[in-house]
């Protein structure tokens, strides 16, 4: 199949059709038309087999995680997905699993409101995807992640640690109930990004990080930016029963500390927006829990039940 093709047949006029994509794929670039008085919020991520997904990954699950993760690093920043853009490299183009490839990658398209304007093609020894998301936020509202002051509540929203379990079941080193594997791989194959609340975040959060690389190296990345430290109480940790139920409590709460890939959003919020945060993301439909509060040091400190706590891993380094 030659590249052309390949774009006409899986990609060209697919997703969602937005009145602000001025000029979208078939040409040297796209034109889009942002909103008045918007800023935009651009991400890039690329994933790599054999680094970032198992060769075997179901093709729909691979499309549809692709964008997900994207989608994630809008959300923490409270933006509306908008615009995307693909590159694709392969090995060889091959017609069915490109076909699911595309419908999983579609499925989110569809659903978040992003459309795709754009990319590359080009042959590969693996698979990689590399796809850059462009948002909207309104001027001066974005969530960051410099603005945690001492005193604000540190919350995430979710569960913690399934993806990670999930990532083990496939892997081969941890057994569970059937159906709770099958609920843990589909958290590891398919996160939601918490793009409604991270919009209901904006003017109530001091910072704001999606739950990628596990939540002790991403609420570190919050500390170093705005210079402060915190305390979390990790008997508060949200787990869910699947987790619960498949390891112990010390490996399921380092599973939640450090395993990664569960993209759900870490936030901090002052003492005097805890109540409309109450309203706001009951709103977004989504669960969230207090889980720490920051302080005057430079240091994070886990403690449960009052005592100095140490997980088992290490969150995930990209080198």
């Amino acid at each position: 199949m030659k590249e052309f093709q390949l774009i006409d047949q899986f990609f060209n006029g697919r997703g969602p059709l937005r009145r602000d994509v001025v000029h979208g794929i078939g040409d040297d670039c796209a034109l889009v038309q942002p909103s008045e008085g918007k800023q935009l919020a651009i991400s890039c991520d690329t994933l790599v087999e054999g680094v970032h997904f198992f060769a075997d990954m179901p093709a729909r699950a691979l499309g549809y995680k692709a964008l997900a993760v994207n989608l994630s690093d809008l959300a923490a920043m409270g933006a509306e997905p908008a615009w995307m853009t693909l590159a694709l490299s392969l090995p060889q183009a091959e017609e069915a699993w490109l076909s699911e490839f595309s419908t999983g990658l579609f499925e989110a398209a569809d659903y978040y409101g992003i459309a795709l304007i754009g990319g590359d093609t080009t042959a590969s020894p693996v698979k990689m995807f590399s796809i850059t998301v462009h948002g909207q936020v309104p001027a001066g509202k974005a969530l960051t992640r410099y603005g945690a002051h001492v005193g604000d509540w540190v919350y995430v929203t979710g569960t913690l640690g399934d993806s990670a379990l999930g990532l083990d079941l496939l892997r081969g080193v941890e057994q569970t109930r059937p159906e709770h594997r099958e609920y843990l791989i589909e958290r590891h194959y398919r996160p939601v990004p918490r793009v409604l609340a991270g919009q209901s975040l904006r003017g109530l959060a001091s910072s704001a990080i999606d739950l990628s690389d596990g939540l002790v190296s991403d609420l570190g990345h919050i500390l170093k930016a705005s210079g402060v430290g915190a305390n979390i109480e990790v008997e508060n940790l949200p787990l869910s029963q699947a987790l619960k139920d498949s390891v112990s409590l010390d490996r399921a709460l380092a599973y939640a500390l450090t395993g990664g890939e569960d993209y759900e959003l870490l936030f901090t919020v002052p003492e005097a927006q805890r109540g409309a945060l109450e309203i706001a993301l009951s709103h977004a439909g989504v669960k969230f829990v207090r889980i720490g509060q920051i302080n005057a040091g430079n240091r994070l400190k886990l403690q449960l039940n009052g005592e100095p706590f140490t997980p088992e891993f290490k969150g995930f380094e990209h080198f």
